[in-house]
C-alpha cells in the first residue's frame, strides 16, 4: 500500500506556478507516497495535464466558491468551467471539486450547483463547512442544512466517506472523536516555509523544513491537539484515519513549575 501522507503549500500560492512542479511530484510518485495536488485551476490545459499525468500525478482538487464571480471571490464555475472539461477530456489522475457552506458564505446554494456539475464531469465532490465570521462553528440550520442534506444524498463515493461522520458531527455541531496526526501525516508549510501543524495552529510550531526531525513527527503523532473535536479541516482528517487504530494520543506533557525558594 503506498503511504498517505500530506504536504501542503502555502495558502494564497498557486502551486502550477511553481517551475520545478513536475519533479516534485514525480520525486513524491517514486517514493511510494500519494501526490496530490490542490490548484484554483486557472493554468490547466491540454498540455499542462499530460505533463501532469507523466508525472505520476494521484489527485488534484479545485475550490470552487460560487457559480458567478463577486466580491469575494473570483474562483467561480462560470470562470472554470471550460477548464473542467479539460480536466474530463485529459486527466489520469483523479479529480475532485470541492465547495463551501456555512458562516460568510453569500450564495449557500451555488455549492449544490458546484457539486452537480462535478458529478456531470465524472469528478467526485466535496463540500466543506466553514466557520462565521468570528472563527466559532455553529451547526447548519436553514438553507443551509437542506444544501448540507441535498448534497449527501448525491451518494457517491469520494475520500471522505473514509470518515464520513466526521462531517455530519460538524454540520450538526457535535465535537468528533479522533486522533488528529497533522505534524506527522499532515504537515503545513506557511508563506514564510516554516512547517506547522496545519494552517489553523501556526502557533503550535514553526520550525523550517530542513529542521523539522523524526522526532517532532513521532511526537505530533501521538501528541493529542485540544482544537481536534470542532476541526473542520478535511486533509487533516483523510489523512490521520490510517492511524485511526494505531498507538494511542497523549496529553502534552505540563511544564513542571520550579519549588521557590525558602526564604530567610
Amino acid at each position: 500500500m503506498r503511504l498517505l501522507q500530506r504536504i501542503r503549500s502555502p495558502l494564497g500560492g498557486e502551486p502550477l506556478l511553481h517551475p520545478h512542479l513536475d519533479a516534485i511530484i514525480r520525486r513524491i510518485h517514486d517514493s511510494g507516497m500519494v501526490a496530490t495536488l490542490i490548484t484554483n485551476g486557472y493554468k490547466l490545459d491540454p498540455d499542462r495535464i499530460e505533463a501532469l499525468n507523466a508525472a505520476g500525478l494521484d489527485r488534484l482538487q479545485i475550490s470552487i466558491d460560487n457559480v458567478t464571480p463577486d466580491a469575494v471571490s473570483k474562483k467561480s464555475l462560470m470562470l472554470l468551467d471550460r477548464k473542467l472539461v479539460c480536466l474530463a477530456e485529459h486527466a489520469a489522475f483523479d479529480v475532485n471539486i470541492n465547495c463551501v457552506i456555512g458562516g460568510g458564505v453569500l450564495h449557500p446554494a451555488d455549492a449544490l450547483t458546484i457539486a452537480r456539475r462535478a458529478r456531470e464531469l465524472g469528478f467526485t465532490s466535496t463540500m466543506g463547512i466553514i466557520h462565521d465570521g468570528n472563527g466559532q462553528l455553529k451547526p447548519l440550520a436553514g438553507q443551509n442544512r437542506q444544501i448540507y442534506d441535498a448534497f449527501q444524498a448525491l451518494n457517491r463515493w469520494s475520500i471522505t466517506r473514509i470518515n464520513r461522520s466526521f462531517q455530519a458531527n460538524l454540520a450538526d455541531g457535535r465535537p468528533n472523536d479522533w486522533s488528529c496526526r497533522a505534524g506527522a501525516r499532515y504537515l503545513y508549510v506557511c508563506e514564510d516555509g516554516l512547517v506547522h501543524f496545519c494552517s489553523q495552529t501556526r502557533s503550535a510550531s514553526a520550525i523550517p523544513p530542513g529542521e523539522y526531525t523524526l522526532a517532532h513527527i513521532r511526537r505530533a503523532r501521538t501528541q493529542e491537539k485540544a482544537c481536534a473535536p470542532f476541526c473542520t479541516i478535511a486533509c487533516a482528517h483523510q489523512a490521520s484515519s490510517l492511524d485511526r487504530w494505531r498507538g494511542p494520543q497523549h496529553p502534552p506533557p505540563v511544564a513542571e513549575t520550579p519549588t521557590p525558594e525558602p526564604l530567610h
